[in-house]
């Protein structure tokens, strides 16, 4: 065989070179350009991340300001609106005291009436408003507490279960209120149609969703009675809330049960 010149050996020789400087030079580029799309994606992402913190951060800055002005109303309502309506209790009381007409009296016994529900009204609605109450086991206590105070003055017996409730569960002002407001007419109608002795309320947790229940050992509905307006509001709250009002009449009882994801 032949020996392969010098020549063409140098000429191989410095072609692999060439070829060699090409590939590591391509090799390079891609290398290169890589890592400036890693480069260029950490920043997007910097950037992303730094856009979500602000748009967070004026979040949070918006829901302190409602925070601010929940309490300033609240503040405002219990100074003004207390003071006022205490100032018309005494007058009223100090009328009374004098007036020996009995219509009289009598008007100003109304008086004092509208004075003292105007009063409970003022405390619900300061109690919708603290952010302080916004878990389930405020509202559990507070239902239980309002319940027993509405029924005190009756001879209407509250019994009251709670099982697997975590009380720091936290719930929206929204929700609190819709489910307070349910219970309220709930507990209105036992008092006014239900001719029940007792009444229970029943609250549940499992996971995300609760319930509360209401039941009476009263007449229950009488067949064919038509919806009344404060069973469709109360179905309508709890539609708003995503979550349901059903109603189960027997004989001798009457139970509600509202049932609502948290």
């Amino acid at each position: 065989m032949n020996a392969i010149p010098n020549e063409i050996k140098l000429t191989y020789i410095i072609a692999i070179f060439i070829m060699m400087f090409f590939v590591g030079f391509i090799i390079f580029v891609v290398l290169m350009y890589n890592r400036k799309q890693v480069l260029y994606q950490k920043e997007q992402q910097l950037k992303e991340a730094e856009y979500h913190n602000q748009l967070l951060q004026k979040e949070l800055e918006t829901q302190k300001s409602i925070e601010l002005e929940r309490q300033r109303i609240s503040h405002d309502m219990h100074d003004d609106l207390g003071a006022g309506i205490s100032a018309l209790k005494l007058q009223a009381e100090f009328l009374k005291q004098k007036a020996e007409d009995d219509d009289l009296q009598s008007d100003i016994d109304e008086l004092l009436k509208t004075s003292e529900e105007m009063n409970i009204s003022m405390r619900e609605m300061l109690w919708s408003l603290n952010s302080g109450n916004d878990s389930l086991g405020s509202f559990i206590e507070y239902a239980i507490v309002y319940t027993g105070n509405f029924l005190k003055k009756t001879q209407i017996i509250l019994h009251s279960e709670c099982e697997d409730i975590v009380d720091e569960t936290p719930i929206s002002t929204e929700l609190r209120r819709n489910l307070f407001l349910c219970l309220k007419e709930a507990v209105n109608n036992v008092y006014k149609h239900s001719r029940a002795n007792t009444t229970k309320l029943s609250f549940s947790q499992e996971k995300n969703t609760f319930s509360m229940i209401i039941s009476d050992n009263g007449i229950g509905i009488p067949d064919g009675q038509p919806e009344g307006n404060g069973l469709r509001n109360m179905k309508r709250r709890m539609k708003e809330l995503n979550g349901e009002c059903r109603v189960l009449s027997q004989d001798s009882s009457t139970v509600l049960e509202f049932e609502v994801r948290l």
